[in-house]
């Protein structure tokens, strides 16, 4: 690679000046963006690479769809892709990003082009900091060039700045055409749109962040049921921007032996959604703790949530083990029914009286018991399960019915089934399912 020589920003000599001293004295050709100006008249893309035209005298229409070509997402790889890419689109040659984060600047990313052809990424990082603080002698430029001996090859270094904020530099290189002062100033221009994306994407990153690590302290895991009760939890949030929305599960061990589990869904998704969760599971445990009937839980819960303005309406499903006298009482606000898989594998719907959400201060919960025999399974889950767009909800819960198990699965593999089986990772709601299992056990106290 031919040696790259990083031109001064220094006032040139208003008459006859073509050399000048670098710092250690010696004579250098500087090659500045402004020297290589032409004069008007011939200022034409004739004779030009058909890239250097288009920069040198890029029509309006090019110009913006190249800006709206960066920065169509919230990522910053993207942002950084999406700049370098434009910027051989219009330039030719090639491009590189490298990135500032803190004091810490990175080596060439989202390289377009052949690397071969960029300067040594060490003096793109002098020529970083040499943007950052110009000489004070100096005119600023908005970028810095560099030139190289035979065969010519011109480079240029553009910030990656959004108001006093610093992101890194662009870092664009060619062999053969001198640098002409439309393309450097059309190659700053995209640098500074990429640059105030960038500012967005890590703003956004950094809310993320925050929203993830609030999540995680609303994210906790089901209590302890009983030794008699074995129990597995699946929590699938919809999509890879949240870690919890508003499904949840819980356990609650109550006196004799007995568990209610409950699953509920919170309107809505995301942050927020979790948020009203963490309300609606927080005055379940103060009510759970009373040992109420399952119907009698969820009218308090509903009076509660009636009261609160600003809370979400939410669908529940309570499910009162006691494998003692292996059965199962469930009540429902507004929620699916539960799946009971018998010992040979097959799955059936458990019917559930069906009352309102919670929130809507509407009453009305009834109960039922069911038999539950000692190796059945029952799964509780969200409607985010079995919900299809277009499908009815009975006949996703049918279709759920038909899944088949083979005998002696554990509580996982019953559940990695189930969510194999209905797709559930690509579902369009967040997915919550709960198992359990009830087996003898002697000697169980209150």
């Amino acid at each position: 690679m031919a040696r790259w020589i990083q031109s001064r920003r220094r006032p040139v000599p208003a008459e006859g000046g073509r050399h000048r001293e670098d710092d250690g004295g010696h004579e250098a050709t500087a090659t500045s963006a402004r020297s290589e100006e032409p004069p008007a008249a011939a200022d034409s893309s004739e004779g030009l690479p058909a890239t250097g035209a288009r920069a040198a005298g890029a029509p309006l229409g090019v110009l913006r769809e190249a800006l709206a070509g960066i920065g169509t997402t919230l990522d910053e790889d993207m942002t950084c892709a999406e700049l370098t890419r434009q910027a051989v689109r219009l330039a030719g040659g090639t491009a590189a990003v490298m990135r500032r984060t803190g004091q810490a600047m990175s080596g060439y990313e989202a390289i377009t082009g052949d690397a071969d052809a960029l300067p040594d990424a060490r003096w793109a990082t002098a020529a970083a900091r040499e943007a950052e603080t110009p000489a004070l002698d100096a005119q600023p430029e908005p970028w810095l060039e560099y030139a190289g001996a035979t065969p010519t090859r011109v480079g240029l270094c553009a910030p990656l700045t959004s108001g006093t904020d610093g992101y890194g530099i662009l870092v664009w290189a060619r062999s053969g055409q001198p640098l002409r002062r439309a393309e450097g100033e059309l190659l700053t221009l995209l640098a500074e749109r990429a640059a105030s994306h960038i500012r967005h994407a890590r703003a956004y990153a950094s809310i993320n962040r925050t929203a993830g690590d609030l999540q995680r302290a609303l994210l906790a895991e089901p209590g302890r049921p009983h030794p008699n009760l074995d129990i597995a939890v699946r929590y699938l949030p919809a999509g890879g921007g949240v870690l919890v929305g508003g499904d949840w599960c819980e356990t609650v061990r109550l006196h004799f032996g007995r568990t209610l589990l409950v699953v509920g869904d919170v309107m809505g998704h995301g942050l927020e959604a979790a948020v009203d969760m963490n309300v609606y599971r927080s005055s379940l445990r103060y009510i759970a703790s009373a040992d109420l009937p399952p119907h009698r839980v969820l009218r308090q819960m509903d009076d509660i949530a009636s009261r609160e303005a600003e809370l979400r309406p939410a669908t529940c499903l309570l499910a009162r083990v006691d494998p003692g006298r292996h059965q199962v009482t469930l009540a429902s606000a507004g929620h699916l029914p539960p799946v009971r898989i018998a010992m040979g594998g097959e799955a059936s719907i458990v019917p559930v009286p069906v009352g309102p959400p919670l929130g809507t201060g509407l009453g009305g919960y009834e109960m039922a018991t069911h038999p539950l025999a000692a190796g059945e399974t029952l799964v509780l889950f969200t409607d985010g399960l079995v919900e299809r767009r277009g499908e009815d909800i009975d006949r996703s819960l049918e279709r759920l019915a038909t899944v088949r198990f083979p005998g002696g699965e554990g509580l996982d593999d019953v559940l990695d089934t189930i969510l194999s089986r209905t797709d559930a990772r690509h579902a369009e709601d967040d997915v919550a399912a709960m198992a359990c299992r009830t087996h003898s056990r002697q000697g169980v106290s209150p």
